[in-house]
């Protein structure tokens, strides 16, 4: 027995022996293969020392200097990103290439009452799109101006430069920006400029969009910005602009959107507009002073127009005939001119008209539309305050009223749609047998006759009761 426990005890030992070698021999592969693994992990790319302190730098200007960006951000293009920055490697290093300033986000960079600009910005030279939301405010102090130089240093990199919503932003745009040639979107909206647009904004050639609205530019539009043929959207809307509009405007073949709305401009609308074969939205209303007719313009060019504003434009002529061909066209507004002569009633078989606005002319005659257009439109559709403009009641069934505004064409009767195989309530059959056995023509029943058919009515009841 004494032998038996032995040989079973020695067992024991040499199984847990050779689980102990397994294990170790388990665990040398992995301490090898994990050696391994951090030998061929790549190292995070660099940032050069400048660019971060630069970075820092440009920061600190507009959000104050309290901001201590190299302790809370010491890593910005990697592990400690900043809200509103963001990095390309080029050749293996993280440069700055994006740069957003405001509360765009909860967790923006908000500026400081002091911010401005430093000349240190324009040493991020491989940025591409820098903007500015609501950062300069009118508290700002002292007042911020856009730099006047320093901008061809972004010649080649910047596409996208944007100020929003900056009333404290004062002064002029600089002609410098006419230096950035790489620019495809350049935007000024609610800020608080002064001055004109400079003529050298017609340098960039390669300008997608360009927005200048709500901003108090004054002079005219210059002639250099017919330059800009690849501009798809141009919205100048809402300043103090006035003079002609330029005939260069014909030049940008391929624009989308032209927003002129709100502005001074005189010498009514340019032949050259026909050009502009991409149009898609014409919007030049409350332009008071800019007068001119209809039909200065040879619509019939424009295929792909499908808004056009011209409402409170001092408009004076007829609608014409050129207009039915813009197939495409959704909103035609007229509103609030001084327009004249009748309105076109094919305007109603225009297969993508869904908003039509006369009201505020002009205009006499008879309104040919027919109910079911009125219905199409809806409040889309106004001509009140054309005070010799009456509609065909012929047109509007029973129970429908014609549209606000408008009266009824004088001696024009109401349809009776669909009341064929109805009694008519609204009195006899003007053609019935009946009252032409009185003498009395269908086609000439008025109230007169009304009165009269209705004695003999009576006269003719009593004396059947008498005989019987």
């Amino acid at each position: 027995m004494l032998a038996l426990a032995r040989e079973a005890r020695q067992l024991m030992e040499r199984r847990i022996a050779l689980l102990l070698l397994l294990l170790l021999v388990w665990l040398s592969n992995g301490a090898i293969l994990l050696v391994k693994t951090e030998e061929a992990a790549p190292a995070p790319a660099p940032m050069e020392t400048r660019e971060k302190q630069t970075l820092y730098s440009v920061i600190q200007s507009f959000v104050g200097g309290s901001w201590n960006g190299s302790a809370l951000y010491p890593d910005p293009c990697g592990w400690t990103p900043i809200q509103g920055v963001s990095c390309d490697l080029f050749k293996g290093v993280w440069y700055v290439t994006s740069l957003s300033i405001g509360p765009v986000l909860d967790n923006s960079l908000q500026c400081a009452p002091d911010a401005n600009f430093t000349p240190t910005l324009f040493e991020l030279t491989h940025l591409k799109s820098l903007s500015f939301y609501n950062c300069f405010s009118l508290n700002t102090r002292p007042a911020t101006t856009i730099p006047s130089s320093g901008w061809d240093t972004f010649a080649a990199t910047l596409e996208t430069l944007e100020f929003r919503s900056n009333p404290g932003l004062t002064g002029t745009m600089p002609a410098g920006l006419g230096m950035v040639k790489s620019l495809k979107s350049l935007v000024f909206v609610g800020n608080g400029l002064s001055g004109e647009i400079p003529f050298e904004i017609g340098h960039l050639v390669n300008l997608r969009r360009l927005v200048i609205s709500t901003s108090g530019l004054t002079g005219s539009i210059p002639t250099s910005i017919g330059g800009l043929t690849s501009l798809l959207k141009l919205d100048l809307s809402h300043n103090l602009l006035q003079g002609n509009l330029p005939t260069e405007l014909g030049n940008l073949k391929t624009l989308n959107l032209m927003d002129l709305r709100n502005n001074s401009f005189t010498g009514g609308l340019i032949p050259s507009t026909q050009s502009m074969v991409s149009l898609q939205d014409l919007l030049l209303s409350n332009n008071p002073l800019l007068g001119g007719t209809l039909t200065s313009i040879g619509w019939s060019n424009m295929v792909n127009l499908t808004t056009l504003d011209l409402s409170s434009t001092g408009l004076t002529g007829s609608i014409p005939d050129s207009l039915l061909d813009l197939k495409s066209l959704r909103c035609l507004a007229l509103d609030n001119n001084r327009l004249s002569g009748n309105v076109p009633q094919n305007l109603a078989t225009m297969p993508n008209l869904s908003a039509l606005y006369i009201n505020g002319n002009n205009f006499t005659g008879k309104l040919g539309f027919s109910q079911d257009f009125y219905e199409k439109l809806g409040r889309r559709f106004a001509s009140w305050n054309n005070p010799s403009l009456c509609y065909s009641a012929t047109e509007i069934s029973e129970g429908h009223d014609g549209p606000v505004g408008v009266q009824k064409c004088t001696g024009d009767k109401e349809a009776n749609f669909g009341l064929r195989n109805k009694v008519d309530r609204s009195g006899p059959d003007v053609n019935s047998s009946l009252l032409v056995s009185f003498g009395i023509p269908g086609n000439r029943v008025g109230g007169f006759w009304w009165l009269v058919l209705a004695q003999e009515l009576m006269a003719t009841f009593i004396s059947v009761i008498m005989v019987l």
